[in-house]
This record gives C-alpha cells, sequence and structure tokens, in this order.
C-alpha cells in the first residue's frame, strides 16, 4: 500500500463511521472513527518512504493499530506537542482519539461515546484528521 492508499482509506473509513452514527450503529461508528485515524497516520508515515510507499513487512514497528507509535513513527510527536498547546479544544480532541485502539471493535459503545468520538475526529477547525492531513 502507499500514501495515496492510506489517505483514501482514512476518507472511507471516515464516511463508513459517519453512516454507522446515522444508523445508530455506534459501537462501530466509534471504531470507525478511530481507524479513520490509524490511517491517517500511515499515510503520514507512507509520505517519509521512498515514493510514498508504506514500508515492507519486516518494518514490524509500524504494523500496529496503537496511535501513539503510529504518532512516534510519524515524527510527529513534536508537532503534536505543540500543536495541543496552542489549542485547548485540539488538546481535548488528541486526549479522546489518542485511547482508542483495536480492541474497540470487541466494546460497546453508545451514542454519546461514538459522537465524541467523531467530533474529535473531524471537526474542521481543531479535529484530529485535519490535523493529520496537514502532515500526509
Amino acid at each position: 500500500m502507499n500514501r495515496k492508499d492510506f489517505q483514501n482509506l482514512a476518507l472511507e473509513r471516515l464516511k463508513d463511521a459517519q453512516a454507522l452514527l446515522k444508523n445508530r450503529r455506534y459501537s462501530g461508528a466509534y471504531y470507525m472513527a478511530g481507524y479513520a485515524v490509524e490511517c491517517a497516520l500511515k499515510a503520514s508515515i507512507a509520505a517519509q518512504t521512498k515514493e510514498f510507499d508504506f514500508p515492507p513487512k519486516d518494518a514490524a514497528k509500524l504494523y500496529t493499530h496503537d496511535l501513539e507509535k503510529l504518532l512516534d513513527s510519524a515524527g510527529l510527536k513534536s508537532e503534536l506537542r505543540t500543536a495541543r498547546g496552542r489549542s485547548p479544544i485540539f488538546d481535548a480532541y488528541w486526549s479522546a482519539v489518542k485511547d482508542w485502539s483495536e480492541d474497540a471493535r470487541y466494546e460497546e459503545r453508545s451514542h454519546r461515546q461514538a459522537r465524541d468520538m467523531l467530533a474529535a475526529v473531524t471537526d474542521r477547525r481543531h479535529g484530529v484528521l485535519q490535523w493529520l492531513r496537514r502532515h500526509w
């Protein structure tokens, strides 16, 4: 997969999350919103590689679902710290998103949790995906 593939996946998973929320499938909406962030982080990593390709499987540390580890691999920790310091809203959004994990697919989520996760990811001014798009 390459950077463009991950960019497209991020946007597709976000659409999935929005459709699931609209149809009261809150657990799925929460999971897909987090998965969109994972894909955006992987696009950011791929942007740093030869011809934007995602690294081969032997780069095991990159084949994770852990958002904090992906953030580190993307080299965005310093930028994140700065962005969080500049905006309390973004800081709160990142705090909500960073705890997502692939295990969320097994967890029950409420309407509020799903709605809050989607807001944290999609807010046009302070959202996590908006911030990641500047780096992918």
